[in-house]
């Protein structure tokens, strides 16, 4: 049974760390290298970055199957927006309504907070994720290029979904 669980402690946030580090290698193999896989996992997604982040008002959930971590994600809400910074599910759990559900449960949060609109940035060349986030209702609204260091760049499509507010 899936379980989403909002990350707030130092141990919480390793589990991130450790998660983030097999769903990088398996997902961005072939679409970034090797370096910049590495570079991006010590700069975004190690334990004190992750801490980090939530101390600045970033929001991370770990998503689990029967008290196995499966995946995480991230949200930040900003002004009229909520904003997807992560959402990553190991190989074993694409494909079968996890990433689905988590949408939903980011959607969920959004309305709540009135925030029409969730936006998130997907890798121009991950074309499976493309695909997914289009038949989970997000749409390209633009694209860009981000210096994030190390001689590296973030090449992104901008993708949307309209949140139905109550």
């Amino acid at each position: 049974m899936m379980e989403i669980k909002e990350v707030k402690d130092v141990h919480s946030a390793e589990k991130v760390a450790r998660l983030a580090d097999i769903v990088w290698r398996e997902h961005y193999d072939g679409i970034l290298a090797a370096d910049q896989i590495d570079y991006m996992l010590d700069k975004f997604q190690s334990a004190s970055a992750v801490q980090e982040q939530i101390n600045n008002g970033t929001s991370y959930y770990l998503v689990r199957d029967d008290g196995m971590g499966v995946g995480y994600f991230a949200i930040e809400p900003q002004q009229g927006l909520m904003f997807i910074s992560k959402l990553y599910l190991i190989k074993a759990a694409r494909g079968i309504g996890y990433g689905r559900s988590c949408v939903r449960f980011i959607e969920e949060q959004a309305a709540q907070r009135k925030l029409g609109i969730m936006r998130l940035t997907v890798n121009r060349k991950n074309s499976t994720s493309v695909a997914v986030y289009k038949k989970l209702g997000f749409s390209i609204v633009g694209e860009g290029s981000v210096d994030i260091g190390g001689g590296f760049s973030m090449d992104d499509y901008y993708m949307e979904k309209a949140v139905k507010l109550k």
